[in-house]
């Protein structure tokens, strides 16, 4: 009950959902001839914020900061365990193998088996439970997945209890001990993922995934008009902002020097 309505909560404080509520508030004051004013200055200042959030230099700036705390990984240290955490995913068995695996997990995967064939000898971990309503786990999809691109299923540990980060770290844990491994996620969730893992007394090596932020040069138009891509980086950003204050305040324990080593 309580995983459901953080999930329900934190997708009402994304920007769309919440400007698009703003909005409505301006529209319905804006009936009322007492409050035209008010509605004019809510309608015109959530119109202002989605168009600003929904263009490239402000979305990317927002959301570098949050992807570039780690670096790629490319150390020459080896590994018993390459953990690839879960990510969006459906399951459609006559879908191509990889268009089961919804926006971010099909490039943590990528990362995961780039990081592993580095590492000969060593077991991939895929975490992640079953979606509602869905009878394979986000851990199974993502193992199918990679044995259609030739990893073993001898070299797969799926893990397919968990339903968040905190929960994939306690079972990560039982698996590994004390021995340190990659720990591959997005880039914008790795210092969140980090905490959560290090609080479980575990040694993650970071192995960010998924950047987003561009940083190359682009056209001045692609700058000049709003995009939803643009718009999903804001929201990328946002999410992450807000996880790690939930975080902050449902985990007294953390020690402020394990916060530094993550950000």
């Amino acid at each position: 009950m309580l995983f459901t309505l953080k999930k329900a909560i934190g997708g009402l404080l994304m920007p769309l959902p919440l400007l698009l509520l703003v909005m409505a508030v301006g529209l319905f004051l804006l009936w009322r001839s007492r409050w035209q004013k008010t509605g004019k200055i809510i309608l015109s200042s959530a119109w202002l914020i989605l168009l600003l959030i929904s263009l490239q230099p402000v979305a990317d700036s927002l959301l570098s900061p949050v992807e570039n705390r780690f670096a790629t990984w490319q150390e020459s240290r080896k590994v018993d365990y390459v953990v690839v955490l879960g990510g969006g995913y459906t399951w459609n068995s006559q879908w191509a193998p990889g268009s089961n695996m919804i926006g971010n997990s099909l490039p943590r995967l990528v990362e995961g088996i780039r990081l592993w064939r580095e590492n000969p000898g060593s077991t991939l971990i895929f975490t992640g439970a079953a979606a509602q309503n869905n009878p394979v786990s986000s851990a199974e999809v993502t193992a199918r997945v990679a044995q259609s691109l030739g990893v073993p299923r001898s070299a797969i540990i799926t893990l397919d209890k968990p339903r968040d980060t905190s929960q994939e770290a306690r079972e990560v844990a039982k698996v590994v001990g004390r021995r340190p491994f990659l720990l591959v996620t997005s880039a914008s969730h790795l210092p969140r993922a980090m905490l959560f893992f290090q609080q479980q007394g575990l040694d993650p090596l970071p192995a960010p995934a998924n950047q987003l932020a561009i940083a190359s040069p682009l056209n001045a138009w692609e700058k000049a008009i709003p995009s939803s891509l643009w718009l999903g980086h804001s929201e990328r950003a946002i999410y992450e902002t807000l996880g790690r204050l939930w975080q902050k305040i449902t985990s007294p324990s953390l020690k402020p020097g394990q916060q530094g080593a993550s950000g």
